[in-house]
């Protein structure tokens, strides 16, 4: 499954568009502008194993840092400030990495 199969392909131009230059990543407005806060539990659920590269049921931190590649190819690598940003504002449970529920919760709250 691709990402465009789920979120416009516009809006996913749009969003990495706007965080293209460094240190400007905030997940809060990309998952907004991407369009994924408006999508079902569902959707999100499929976006979380899209992102989960290794299939282990957890995205790491080294999978974070690709996490817009994840959404388009030609996104950029977040550096590791927005990396630990990102992955502090989605692991509720401390284990240093996110699973699917952190995931679900960490859209919602966007």
């Amino acid at each position: 499954m691709a990402m465009t199969d789920l979120l416009s392909a516009e809006e996913i131009k749009a969003a990495v568009g706007a965080f293209s230059a460094a240190e400007s990543f905030c997940h809060k407005k990309f998952f907004e502008m991407v369009g994924l806060k408006k999508k079902s539990q569902e959707d999100v659920k499929k976006v979380f194993h899209i992102l989960d590269k290794d299939r282990s049921g957890f995205i790491e931190e080294d999978e974070l840092k690709f996490v817009l590649k994840g959404f388009t190819p030609n996104g950029r690598d977040l550096s590791d400030k927005e990396t630990k940003t990102l992955l502090a504002a989605g692991d509720k449970d401390g284990d240093g990495k996110i699973g699917i529920d952190e995931f679900i919760t960490l859209v919602a709250e966007s």
